[in-house]
């Protein structure tokens, strides 16, 4: 026979440190997660500023750097399907990730544009 925890106990989740990206999560004795509607909020003229200032450099960079990418058409792809979804009203935050995580991938071979790109994503994340 299983004991039961102390009225009060708290079954929280303690990170220390390193990046956590959570999706739906329970915890404790008969906790459930329910998944709700995810999406971005409506982002002001400055935000708005700053993530196409970032996708223009990440461009500029592109053409600065094509020759240190083994493919030079897919980054483009990514980057143009990243911006669509960015400038829609509503972003689908798993559009956005999945263009951002192939992004990244891309860009790995080259120390700017990588760098470019993180700063991108932390950007998005952010918001």
């Amino acid at each position: 026979m299983s004991q039961q925890p102390p009225e009060g106990t708290n079954f929280g989740v303690q990170q220390f440190g390193g990046q956590s990206q959570v999706a739906n999560q329970a915890v404790g004795p008969g906790a459930r997660a329910v998944a709700g509607h995810v999406s971005f909020q409506s982002l002001t003229a400055d935000q708005r500023t700053v993530l196409d200032d970032r996708l223009t450099l990440i461009e500029r960079l592109l053409d600065e750097h094509r020759a240190g990418l083994p493919d030079q058409d897919s980054p483009r792809a990514e980057l143009r399907r990243l911006r669509e979804e960015l400038g829609d009203p509503a972003p689908e935050p798993g559009v956005v990730r999945r263009a951002l995580d192939r992004l990244t991938a891309f860009a790995e071979p080259v120390a700017p544009l990588a760098a470019a790109v993180a700063s991108l994503a932390a950007t998005i994340q952010s918001l």
